[in-house]
C-alpha cells in the first residue's frame, strides 16, 4: 500500500513537471510567433491605434457596441430597418436527438443543453423580421432505438408568436429542422463516432442548400439563387462540417463552440486518471481539436456566451491569440495592411430565452390550497412527485437542476446543506438529477455520483429534507421552477466551472434568486441581473452561508427576485437575434461569383441558355492558356486581347445561331448539339477522378493507362469523363501527358497544385490545350495570405536549413518556377529533416496565417495553398458550378498518398482504393497526424471498394453500380 501511494505521488509529480514544461514551451511559441507577426507588420501603431485596442468590444470591451433592446419601441425601429431583407440562414448541429417538441433532454450526454439552444435559436431567428428561412441541419436517425420522428426528413418549427410576422410568411419561409442521412443508417451513435462520416454529411448538406437556394431564388430572388447569409456550426463536429461547406459554397461561416476540446483535454490531464493516448482513444479529442482549429481558420465570427470562454478557453488554441487579435483589429480600423493575417471576431452574445409564456409566481405556500370562494387550479403532477419527499413541505426549497456528473459538484452541495443546521431548519433541498430507471442501468460516472449523494443523505440523516425524484419531463421544468419560487426558495448552480448557465436565466425568469459558482458564465449573468450571490464551488462553508443568507433575509430575497425580473429582458431571444443578425449583415458579402454574371446553370441541356452561358464563360470567366501555363509557374500566360475576345464571342454567337437553326430543321441530333457544351465534364454520366500519388512518373502513367483502358467502351461513347487530380503544376501535367503518349482531350478537367488551380480541356485547339477557371480562384482565395505568407514561409525554410543542414546544404528552398499565385511550392531535399506538416501548420496558425499545407511527391515537395482549397474541395466546386452529381464521381486513390489523402476518401462520391499503390514515404508522411486515419474516414463504407490495378478495375466500378454487367 505504501509503495502504491508513493508511486501515485511520483506519477503525479512527473505529470506536473511535464505539464509545466509543455505550458512553458507553448508560451514561448506563442510569444515568438507574435513577435514575428508584429515584425512583419512593420508599420508602427499611432497613438490613436493604441487607444483603439481597449475599445474593441468584440473581444476585450466591457460595453456592447450594439445597443440592447430595452423597449418595444426600439425593437419596432430595428424591425422596420430589416424588412427589406430576405435572409437565408443555415444552422448545423450534428450529434444528439433533435426535434422541435418534447425534446428528450438528458436522455444521453449528447442530447442536452446544446440541443435546446439550437432549436430555440432556429425558431427565434425564423420569426425575426428580415429573415426569410432558417434551416437547422442535423443527422437523420432511423433506428429502432429512438422515436420515429428523428427519421423524418423535414420538420417545421412552429413560431411561438407568429401573428406579428404572418404577413411576411411565404411558401418556404420560417424555420425548419432538416435531417440529412449520413453514417450508419440504422444506428444512433455517440458524437465521438460521427467523425468518419462528416464528409458524407457535407455532401448531403451541400445538395440540400443548393436546391433550397434555387427554390428561394424563384420565390423571392427574381430567379437568382438566394445563398445563405451565413452557415453556423455548433460544436466541433458541426464546425468542421460548416468550414467545408463554407469553402464549397463560398459563403460566410459562424462558429459556436459550446464546449471546447483543448479545455477538456487540459482538465482531464490535470485529473491524472487517463493518459493522453487513453483520452484520445475515448473522446477522439485530437480530431476534435483539429476540427476546432479549422473552424477558427474559416470563421468570420465566433459566438461565445461569456468572457471566460474567450479569455481562458479559446486562447488555448493555435488559431486565436487575444493580444495579436487586438493588434490586427486596430490595423483594420485604420485601414492598415495586416500582411495576410486574419483572426476571427470573438463576439459575446448570451443565449436567449422565451419569456412570454412565463408568469412569475406571486403567492406563497400558504396559498397553495386556495379557499372555497377562489379555488386554485390543479397543481402540476411534478409538484406532488417532489413534495412527497418532504416532511415539512412549507419550508423554502433550495433547487438544483443538473445531471449527476462530477463536474456539477452536487456532492459538495449536499455536504454544505447537511453540515449547516440553521439551513436545514429553514429550508428543504430538491435535487433534479436527470431521469433514471435503476442505478445499475446508469453509466458508471452517473451512478457513482448518485450513490455518493444517497450515502451523504444517510450520513447526515436528511430523510424528509431532500428530494431526488427519478423522473421528470422537459415540460415539467417550468413547473419545478414555479414550485421553488412559490416556496420563496433559491436556485443554486454549484458547478466547478459553468460555461454559461442557462438554468440561472430560466430560474431568474420565474422569480428565483440565485447562488452560483464564481467560475465561468454566472459572473456575466450576475453582472447583468444582480439577483443573487456568487460562491467558490470548492468552499463548502461559502455555499451554505450564501444559501442561508438568501433564505433567512426576506428583504434581500425580495430585492434579488425583483432585480432578476427587471433585467431578464436582456437575455430574451429577440435581444439575442437582433445582435446576431446585426453582426451577420455587417459581413462582407460572399457567394459564388459567377452568379453575378450568369445567374445559374440549371436549365435543360438543349436549352439555348446553355450556349449563351458558354459565351459568357468565354468572355467573363475563363482565360485561355496558349501553352498550358498559368500564373507564374514558368510558362507563358497572357490576357486574351480584346480583338481575340470579340472574335471568340462572335464565333460562339454564330455557332449558337447555326445550332438553333439546325434544331428547327431537325438536321442535327441532340447528342451533336450537346457535344458543343463547355466544359465537356457537364454532359458525362459519371466521372472518374484519378488521384494516385506515386513516387515516380512511370508508375503514374502505367496506372492512368490501365484505368483509361478499363472503361474504353464508355470512353468511346462519351458517357464517362476523366479528371486528373494531382500536386503537379499544369506545365508538369502537360509534360507528363506528352511523355506518356496521352492526349489532353482524354481528360475533361485537371485539378492542379494540390487543389489550388482548376483547368478544363480547351474546345478549340488553336487556343491551346487548357483553360483555367478563374472563378475557382475567387472561390478559394478567402483569407489567402499572399506576400505576408510567402515571407513567413521563406523565413521558416531558412530556419530549417540553419538547424538541420550540413555543409550549408539547402534542405528546403522556395521553388519559384513551380509556384503560382495561389500555391507556394517548396522543394525538399531531405524529407526526414523537415518538421512534420502539423508543426508547420501550427507555426502559421500562431502567426494568424490561414492556409492549407500539403506534403506531396513522397515528401520532396511542400505545397501551401488557400485554407479552403484542396483536391476534394475542387470536386465539390464542380458540383456547385456545373451541377455534377457527387454520387456519380468515383475517385481512384492508392493505399496512401500525400498528406491531403484523407480528404479524398469519404463523402457521397465513390472511392476505389488500389491495393499496392502508395508512395514509399507514406508512413513518414502520415505518422505525424495527431489522430488515426479511422477518426477521419470510414473504411467500412459501401462507397469504398478495394481493387487490384492489374485486373479488378472494371469489376470495382460494377460493384459501385457505375457500370452494368
Amino acid at each position: 500500500m505504501c509503495w502504491r501511494i508513493w508511486n501515485l505521488a511520483r506519477q503525479k509529480k512527473q505529470h506536473e513537471e511535464k505539464e509545466a514544461q509543455r505550458l512553458a514551451k507553448r508560451r514561448l511559441e506563442r510569444e515568438r510567433g507574435r513577435r514575428e507577426a508584429t515584425a512583419d507588420m512593420s508599420e508602427e501603431f499611432s497613438e490613436g491605434e493604441k487607444g483603439d485596442l481597449g475599445t474593441d468590444v468584440s473581444t476585450h470591451g466591457t460595453k456592447p457596441r450594439l445597443p440592447r433592446i430595452n423597449s418595444a419601441e426600439s425593437m419596432e425601429i430595428w424591425a422596420n430597418q430589416q424588412k427589406g431583407n430576405k435572409l437565408y440562414l443555415v444552422l448545423i448541429s450534428l450529434h444528439g436527438l433533435i426535434r422541435g417538441e418534447n425534446m428528450e433532454l438528458g436522455r444521453d450526454s449528447d442530447t442536452g443543453g446544446q440541443v435546446k439552444y439550437v432549436v430555440e435559436l432556429a425558431r427565434a431567428l425564423g420569426s425575426m423580421p428580415g429573415v426569410y428561412r432558417v434551416d437547422l441541419l442535423t443527422r437523420q436517425v432511423s433506428s429502432p432505438d429512438v422515436d420515429w420522428s428523428y427519421g423524418e426528413p423535414t420538420e417545421m418549427l412552429t413560431p411561438r408568436d407568429s401573428e406579428d410576422f404572418s404577413d411576411e410568411m411565404g411558401e418556404s419561409s420560417g424555420a425548419y429542422i432538416v435531417r440529412i442521412p449520413f453514417g450508419p443508417k440504422d444506428k444512433y451513435i455517440p458524437k465521438e463516432l460521427l467523425w468518419p462520416h462528416i464528409a458524407e454529411f457535407v455532401d448531403g448538406a451541400m445538395n440540400h442548400i443548393m436546391q433550397m437556394s434555387n427554390v428561394l431564388g424563384e420565390q423571392v430572388g427574381g430567379g437568382k439563387p438566394i445563398w445563405p447569409s451565413a452557415i453556423h456550426g455548433h460544436y466541433a463536429d458541426a464546425g468542421d462540417a460548416a468550414a467545408l461547406l463554407s469553402g464549397a459554397l463560398n459563403v460566410p461561416m459562424i462558429l459556436t463552440g459550446h464546449s471546447l476540446g483543448r479545455d477538456k483535454l487540459e482538465q482531464l490531464l490535470k485529473q491524472g486518471r487517463l493518459s493522453k493516448e487513453e483520452i484520445n482513444s475515448t473522446y477522439k479529442i485530437m480530431r476534435r481539436i483539429e476540427g476546432e482549429e479549422l473552424s477558427l481558420d474559416v470563421s468570420e465570427m465566433v459566438i461565445t456566451s461569456t468572457r471566460q470562454e474567450i479569455d481562458e478557453q479559446w486562447r488555448l488554441y493555435d488559431g486565436f491569440d487575444p493580444i495579436l487579435e487586438r493588434k490586427l483589429r486596430a490595423r483594420i480600423k485604420r485601414n492598415v495592411s495586416c500582411y495576410g493575417r486574419f483572426m476571427p471576431r470573438m463576439v459575446k452574445i448570451p443565449p436567449g430565452m422565451e419569456f412570454n409564456h412565463i408568469v412569475p409566481h406571486d403567492g406563497d405556500m400558504e396559498d397553495a390550497d386556495g379557499n372555497e370562494d377562489h379555488p386554485t387550479s390543479r397543481d402540476p403532477p411534478i409538484w406532488a412527485e417532489i413534495m412527497r419527499f418532504f416532511s415539512n413541505s412549507r419550508k423554502p426549497m433550495i433547487l438544483a437542476l443538473a445531471r449527476p456528473d462530477p463536474k456539477k459538484n452536487i456532492t459538495t452541495l449536499v455536504k454544505a446543506f447537511g453540515e449547516c443546521r440553521p439551513l436545514r431548519d429553514l429550508a428543504n433541498l430538491a435535487l433534479i438529477m436527470g431521469n433514471r430507471d435503476g442505478i445499475d442501468e446508469m453509466s458508471s460516472t452517473s451512478s457513482s455520483v448518485l450513490l455518493s449523494v444517497l450515502k451523504l443523505i444517510d450520513k447526515y440523516d436528511l430523510y424528509g429534507q431532500v428530494a431526488y425524484p427519478k423522473h421528470h419531463k422537459q415540460s415539467d421544468v417550468p413547473d419545478i421552477y414555479r414550485l421553488a419560487a412559490k416556496s420563496k426558495g433559491v436556485f443554486i448552480n454549484p458547478a466547478f466551472i459553468e460555461p454559461f448557465g442557462l438554468t440561472l436565466i430560466e430560474a431568474a425568469a420565474h422569480g428565483l434568486p440565485m447562488v452560483a459558482t464564481k467560475n465561468g458564465g454566472p459572473v456575466d449573468i450576475h453582472r447583468v441581473l444582480d439577483n443573487g450571490l456568487l460562491v467558490d464551488p470548492h468552499d463548502q462553508q461559502s455555499i451554505s452561508e450564501a444559501l442561508l443568507k438568501l433564505v433567512a433575509d426576506k428583504q434581500l430575497w425580495a430585492k434579488c427576485r425583483q432585480n432578476g425580473l427587471k433585467n431578464i429582458h436582456q437575455f430574451s431571444w429577440p435581444e439575442h437575434c437582433k445582435t446576431y443578425l446585426s453582426r451577420i449583415t455587417s459581413f462582407k458579402p460572399r457567394h459564388p461569383q459567377w452568379q453575378s454574371d450568369d445567374g445559374g446553370d440549371n436549365s435543360e441541356p438543349e436549352s439555348p441558355s446553355d450556349s449563351l452561358r458558354d459565351i459568357q464563360d468565354i468572355s467573363l470567366n475563363l482565360r485561355f492558356s496558349f501553352d498550358g501555363g498559368s500564373g507564374n509557374d514558368g510558362s507563358i500566360n497572357q490576357e486574351v486581347s480584346s480583338m481575340d475576345r470579340k472574335s471568340k464571342i462572335e464565333a460562339a454567337v454564330m455557332n449558337w445561331s447555326k445550332g438553333k437553326d439546325s434544331r428547327k430543321m431537325g438536321s442535327l441530333e441532340k447528342s451533336e448539339v450537346n457535344s458543343g457544351k463547355f466544359p465537356a465534364v457537364r454532359r458525362r454520366k459519371f466521372i472518374v477522378v484519378i488521384a494516385l500519388d506515386f513516387d515516380g512518373e512511370k508508375d503514374t502513367l502505367e496506372a492512368t493507362r490501365r484505368i483509361l483502358e478499363a472503361v474504353e467502351k464508355e470512353r468511346a461513347e462519351g458517357t464517362v469523363g476523366f479528371i486528373l487530380s494531382t500536386s503537379l503544376t499544369i506545365s508538369e501535367i502537360q509534360s507528363f501527358l506528352v511523355s506518356g503518349g496521352l492526349n489532353p482531350n482524354d481528360f475533361d478537367a485537371f485539378v492542379c497544385n494540390s487543389g489550388s488551380d482548376l483547368y478544363y480541356t480547351s474546345v478549340n485547339s488553336e487556343d491551346g490545350p487548357f483553360v483555367v477557371d478563374f472563378y475557382y480562384h475567387s472561390h478559394v482565395e478567402y483569407r489567402w495570405g499572399g506576400e505576408g505568407l510567402r515571407k513567413t514561409l521563406i523565413r521558416w525554410a531558412s530556419s530549417v536549413n540553419e538547424k538541420k543542414s550540413e555543409n550549408d546544404e539547402q534542405i528546403v528552398t522556395l521553388a519559384e518556377h513551380l509556384s503560382t499565385d495561389y500555391c507556394y511550392t517548396f522543394a525538399v531535399k531531405k524529407p526526414a529533416a523537415v518538421p512534420p506538416v502539423r508543426e508547420l501548420r501550427k507555426l502559421l496558425r500562431i502567426q494568424a496565417l490561414r492556409c492549407h499545407v500539403v506534403y506531396s511527391q513522397n515528401g520532396t515537395r511542400i505545397n501551401v495553398i488557400p485554407v479552403l482549397a484542396s483536391r476534394i474541395q475542387a470536386l465539390r466546386y464542380l458540383f456547385v458550378r456545373w451541377g455534377i452529381d457527387m454520387a456519380k464521381m468515383v475517385v481512384f486513390v492508392g493505399e496512401s498518398g500525400d498528406t491531403d489523402y484523407e480528404g479524398l476518401l469519404g463523402g457521397l462520391h465513390k472511392s476505389v482504393v488500389l491495393e499496392g499503390v502508395s508512395c514509399s514515404a507514406s508512413n513518414a508522411l502520415h505518422a505525424n497526424r495527431s489522430y488515426p486515419l479511422t477518426d477521419v474516414i470510414s473504411l467500412e463504407s459501401n462507397n469504398v471498394v478495394h481493387a487490384r490495378l492489374d485486373s479488378d478495375v472494371r469489376d470495382a466500378l460494377k460493384k459501385l453500380e457505375l457500370l452494368e454487367d
